[in-house]
């Protein structure tokens, strides 16, 4: 059996009700999107695909050595953008401004640690974001869309400290994913 398992660290409540009242502007234009429930708010570190038990055991050692030596430090989730850009909203997120340096320096030594397990990082450049809505239908944003998202772009979420890392499970469901805690390591 496998586990659809990714790693990431979780958002504080302060920072997803900020992300809400942002995915609240962008939803009022953005009706081909399926959005990010409040509780499901997360700062993707990798994405690991369905992995076995004993894949679990080894990447929850590896995360364990990867954050050895960091110390907690504090995010501002700010600005919300769009990948692969504004003009093509695949998926909306909310980025992270102050601590986005730690925050890069924390995926690096993860995907390090992950490298020889044959878990492969992407091939762009990693940037800290949570996720608020991805596109379900190929359609043209609404100009009205691609204005929010101007608008956003300097857009405040809060501040939090992160001082932990978790391995997750991810159970899909037709109304949307339900994740599972599997191991947190603090930093």
């Amino acid at each position: 059996m496998k586990t659809r398992t990714f790693i990431a660290v979780e958002a504080s409540a302060e920072v997803r009700t900020g992300a809400v009242a942002a995915k609240q502007r962008l939803a009022a234009h953005g009706s081909d999107y399926r959005w990010v429930e409040k509780e499901n708010l997360h700062f993707t570190l990798q994405f690991l695909g369905d992995i076995t038990d004993q894949e679990i055991v080894d990447v929850c050692g590896r995360v364990t050595a990867a954050v050895e030596g960091f110390e907690p430090f504090e995010i501002a989730a700010q600005g919300v953008g769009a990948f692969p850009s504004a003009d093509r909203p695949k998926t909306l997120w909310v980025g992270v401004g102050e601590g986005g340096e730690p925050f890069t320096e924390l995926h690096a030594a993860i995907d390090d640690q992950l490298a020889d397990l044959g878990f492969r990082g992407e091939n762009r450049r990693y940037v800290p974001h949570l996720t608020i809505g991805r596109l379900i239908r190929n359609t043209r944003p609404s100009r009205e869309l691609a204005d929010q998202l101007s608008s956003l772009a300097d857009f405040e979420a809060g501040k939090m400290l992160v001082d932990a890392v978790t391995v997750f499970a991810s159970q899909l469901r037709p109304d949307g994913p339900e994740y599972h805690v599997l191991a947190r390591v603090t930093l």
